[in-house]
């Protein structure tokens, strides 16, 4: 068995937590605007602390909410401090960035391309710093229903997108929609984080017969993580320890285990202890 070797909370993740424990230390329980971070073990520990996750703005009760790690737009912002809802915000600094640049490529006139899942709570928030003028979509079928063609494209990135796919998609874009005096610009906004763990595990996954990705269900990293190395190896992505069937390591010999950046250090351990409980009842039987 062995574990990648970047593996617990991504520096985001890890800032987020201590300051959503403190704040919840400090006033005896605190509301959070959705999961802190898509990991229910980690959610499981905050409810410990007296911390409540509101499904919404108009589910909040109290006269103060943490923001999740992956941010929200400036008019959910501007909402609730309308409401005198004082906002303690834990967005990622790359989250940040990506905000920032989706903002100053707007102001400066170009269209903002966000590459991420539509649906994801970071791309809808840095979507909203874009004021408007943003698509997200991580396919460049959308270009046909531009007519015409947007003479300025800006395009960033979800902060956990795998790089290559990233750098995949430009091109094409590139290929596509630049014409004669069209003008493009591309802010990489990939955590730094996300790119080491996912090429740590990509190296570990050319070592072993099987990978197991740790992680949330709702993990956007730890989905594309698991897409990654299964590329390159036979992978299962799971929750926790309990999900391991003792049937997936059959005839394996090397097991390779690697987390998503909001999969605690613990889950990966006891990933790692389960594993070796399995190989030790296989040789005995």
């Amino acid at each position: 068995m062995e574990k990648a070797a970047h593996s617990g909370f991504c520096f985001g993740v890890g800032r987020a937590l201590e300051i959503v424990e403190k704040a919840a230390r400090e006033r005896g329980g605190i509301e959070t605007l959705g999961a802190v971070v898509h990991n229910a073990r980690v959610t499981a520990e905050l409810e410990k602390l007296g911390c409540r996750a509101a499904s919404g703005p108009d589910d909040i009760r109290g006269r103060a909410v943490v923001t999740s790690a992956h941010g929200i737009s400036p008019e959910l912002l501007k909402a609730l401090k309308a409401r005198r809802i004082e906002v303690i915000d834990t967005t990622c600094p790359s989250v940040r960035r990506a905000q920032t640049a989706a903002r100053r490529l707007a102001r400066d006139g170009f269209l903002v391309v966000v590459y991420g899942e539509a649906a994801h709570p970071e791309v809808k928030g840095i979507l909203g710093w874009a004021g408007g003028q943003g698509i997200a979509t991580m396919d460049t079928k959308f270009l046909s229903s531009l007519k015409p063609l947007p003479r300025r494209i800006g395009v960033v990135s979800q902060t956990t997108q795998v790089p290559a796919h990233f750098q995949r998609f430009i091109k094409k874009l590139v290929s596509e929609a630049f014409t004669q005096n069209s003008e493009f610009r591309l802010v990489d906004t990939i955590c730094h984080d996300i790119r080491e763990r996912q090429a740590q595990a990509a190296r570990l996954a050319k070592r072993v017969d099987l990978m197991l990705i740790v992680g949330g269900r709702e993990s956007a990293n730890t989905r594309h993580l698991a897409r990654l190395v299964s590329r390159i190896t036979p992978t299962h992505r799971v929750a926790s320890a309990k999900e391991i069937r003792p049937s997936w390591i059959n005839g394996k010999q090397r097991i390779g285990v690697a987390g998503g950046a909001s999969t605690p250090e613990s889950a990966l351990e006891e990933v790692l202890a389960r594993l070796k409980e399995l190989a030790s009842k296989s040789r005995g039987r």
